[in-house]
């Protein structure tokens, strides 16, 4: 039987860095693949929010990564902006399913549009045209009439649009705490399993 996809993991400019990477560390150590794209705007922000000091290219990253997060060197692969030649280029290699995290509104504006103008836009589209999941998290405030208007098509096309918005009524006791409230609804959607965040009915005191 031929292996099973990866999940495609693309880090744009928005802010929300820790949200990324929590989801990046729980799926790898999870042992499911990943492939991981990273704009060079993201690096930038991944510096400016984080104490990480990721490495530019591919091969460096990989490394890094996993020797972070202690797993297995198979399980993730790097791809660069202009990486014609990646699997998630081709409806052929499309992957299981795809998250953009954080999303910034002009890489959610060039997805709506079509434009496949580096290997991220290229591959959600792949993901959608092949019927797979695309989950985008813009992470912006306010939305403009524009940033809802192409949010709206996408939905339509059956894209998942999560805004990154935690909740509070799991007991949130620090910025990890709400953090993990979104990544666990990420991975909600993703159909992996997760105990990051309390559920609604399970916390103390519900139902009392």
């Amino acid at each position: 039987m031929p292996e099973e996809s990866p999940y495609a993991l693309a880090l744009t400019g928005a802010s929300g860095m820790p949200y990324a990477l929590r989801l990046l560390e729980v799926m790898l150590r999870g042992g499911h693949r990943v492939d991981l794209m990273v704009s060079a705007p993201g690096q930038v922000v991944i510096g400016m929010e984080t104490d990480l000091k990721l490495p530019g290219r591919c091969a460096e990253m990989r490394r890094f990564l996993v020797e972070r997060y202690a797993v297995d060197e198979t399980q993730l692969r790097v791809f660069g902006r202009e990486e014609w030649t990646a699997p998630l280029a081709s409806g052929s290699s499309a992957p299981k399913a795809m998250v953009v995290c954080p999303c910034t509104t002009g890489t959610l504006a060039s997805i709506a549009a079509g434009l496949s103008n580096n290997l991220i836009e290229r591959a959600a589209d792949v993901t959608i045209k092949e019927g797979r999941k695309l989950i985008l998290v813009p992470r912006e405030m306010p939305f403009s009439a524009i940033h809802l208007e192409n949010m709206l098509k996408l939905a339509r096309l059956g894209v998942v649009i999560m805004p990154p918005n935690p909740g509070f009524y799991q007991g949130a006791r620090s910025v990890q705490d709400l953090v993990d409230f979104v990544v666990a609804r990420i991975l909600d959607q993703l159909g992996i399993d997760n105990r990051l965040s309390p559920r609604w009915g399970d916390m103390p005191g519900a139902g009392e």
